[in-house]
């Protein structure tokens, strides 16, 4: 299994970049994990997007969705070419609103699947279970596993002891860390990087992976905040890197 960060901002890219997104690999089957501004650009240096398997979206946020509509018109310029063989494209999300999860199907060439929290379903060679983060819209964080290895991907989320579980043991997580210290219980629907690593330490995860960073303030603040709550390896999502499980 392999993770390759594509973005790793919150609310806006920097420029040149992309909001955070991943793509997992695995067998061959490549899913894109969110697909918000930048993404589909920056996507393409590492897959050609005929390569793309599935989409999962995590919650309906334009910085995770915004670029759904110009992956479906690049799914249908390769469909009128006969260039893609992977129509439609099945793109994952729940069906809370109806109105956005709807638009997730889109002339025959990318079709909605919808996600139940309860359910897990297959993707490709994983297995994926949902958890409801707490966020000011419905959002799911993501765990991907497959021959008993498995990637945790928080989504956008404040601190919730749910996640301790759903987290359990992971090899790898990648954590939402939008937020200084000083903002903890000011800026509700996300994480600091002490909840990011208390996160990783109470769930005995291997690695952590911050992510959805935000564009202001001293970086390295979120990261030794992190360092300080968590025993095990953590870093910053580095655009472009393959994480293998």
């Amino acid at each position: 299994m392999r993770v390759i960060p594509i973005g790793i901002w919150g609310a806006f890219p920097n420029k040149n970049e992309a909001t955070s997104s991943f793509l997992i690999e695995q067998d061959g089957f490549r899913c894109l994990i969110d697909c918000g501004s930048g993404v589909l650009a920056a996507v393409q240096n590492y897959t050609e997007l005929k390569e793309i398997n599935a989409v999962v979206i995590s919650h309906y946020h334009a910085d995770h969705i915004a670029d759904v509509g110009v992956l479906q018109h690049a799914t249908m310029i390769g469909m009128q070419l006969k260039e893609w063989d992977n129509i439609p494209l099945p793109i994952y999300a729940h069906d809370k609103d109806t109105a956005a999860f709807q638009e997730l199907s889109f002339k025959g060439v990318t079709e909605g699947h919808a996600l139940n929290v309860d359910e897990t379903v297959q993707i490709g060679p994983w297995e994926v279970s949902f958890c409801q983060t707490v966020h000011p819209v419905y959002c799911l964080a993501l765990r991907f596993s497959s021959n008993g290895k498995s990637v945790v991907f928080t989504a956008d989320t404040e601190w919730t002891e749910a996640l301790i579980d759903f987290a359990a043991n992971a090899d790898l997580l990648v954590a939402e860390s939008n937020l200084y210290e000083k903002y903890i219980g000011i800026i509700e629907g996300h994480m600091s990087g002490s909840q990011a690593g208390a996160l990783a330490e109470k769930a005995n995860v291997r690695k952590l992976l911050l992510t959805h960073l935000p564009q202001y303030g001293d970086l390295n603040d979120i990261l030794q905040a992190a360092n300080k709550a968590f025993e095990g390896d953590v870093a910053f999502a580095e655009i472009g890197k393959t994480y293998t499980i």
